[in-house]
C-alpha cells in the first residue's frame, strides 16, 4: 500500500523529516478537509514564544465536506501580509532569513486561490532551496490501495521532540522543538537538509 500525503502550510520538521523518508511523494487532493489541522496552521518562534500563523479559509454553505483542492484562502483578508511581517519579525536577525527571503517572499505578495496549491507549491520551493530532489505525484484517494497519512496533520497531537539547534529567542524560553520548517531553514540554512536526514 501507498503512503499518501495532503500539503500542509510550511510543515513541521516531522512532516518534512517523514518526507525525506519517502522514494516518492503522493499528494492526495481529493480527501476531506480537516479543520484544526497543520492544512492551514504553522508554529514560528516568535518574540513571545511560540506564535500560530493561520491561513483563513472559505467555508462551503453547499457542501458539508469540501475537498483538499477545493477549499479556497479568504480574499478578504490581509493573511499573506501579516505572515510576512511575522517572519521577518522573527526570523530578521537569523543566520539565514536574507540568504532565503527574496525566494520565498513572493509566496506573501502573490495572490492565492487555493490552499492546497499554495502549500504545494511552498513545500516544493522549500525542496528546491534545501536541494532535495524526491519524485512527486498528486492523485485521487483511493482508501483501498493507499494509507492516507492523517497522523502527520494533527496540529493538536504529541509534540516530537527533536536534538535542539540554534533558535533566535532560545535565550528567552529554549529550544521549542517541532515547529515550521522554516524555523529550521532560517536557522540551519544549508545544514537543515543533513538535520532532517538525522532522523530518517
Amino acid at each position: 500500500m501507498t503512503p499518501v500525503v495532503v500539503p500542509a502550510y510550511a510543515p513541521p520538521v516531522s512532516y518534512f523529516s517523514w518526507l525525506l523518508q519517502q522514494e516518492k511523494i503522493v499528494w492526495v487532493k481529493d480527501s476531506h478537509y480537516k479543520k484544526q489541522t497543520y492544512r492551514n496552521r504553522a508554529y514560528i518562534y516568535g518574540a513571545n514564544g511560540r506564535l500560530t500563523l493561520t491561513v483563513p479559509i472559505l467555508h462551503s454553505q453547499s457542501k458539508s465536506h469540501q475537498k483538499e483542492n477545493e477549499v479556497l484562502t479568504d480574499p478578504y483578508t490581509d493573511w499573506q501580509q501579516l505572515h510576512w511581517k511575522s517572519l521577518q519579525s522573527a526570523y530578521r536577525s537569523s543566520p539565514f532569513f536574507e540568504f532565503y527571503e527574496d525566494y520565498l517572499a513572493p509566496y506573501y505578495h502573490q495572490n492565492c486561490t487555493t490552499l492546497y496549491n499554495f502549500n504545494l507549491s511552498l513545500i516544493r520551493e522549500i525542496f528546491d532551496l534545501i536541494e532535495v530532489d524526491i519524485e512527486q505525484e498528486e492523485v485521487a484517494l483511493d482508501m483501498t490501495t493507499q494509507i492516507h497519512t492523517e497522523n502527520l496533520l494533527h496540529a493538536k497531537g504529541q509534540m516530537p521532540v527533536f536534538t535542539p539547534y540554534t533558535q533566535v529567542f532560545e535565550n528567552k524560553y529554549g529550544f521549542l522543538s517541532n515547529l515550521s520548517i522554516l524555523d529550521l531553514l532560517f536557522n540551519l540554512g544549508p545544514e537543515s537538509r543533513n538535520y532532517l536526514k538525522e532522523f530518517v
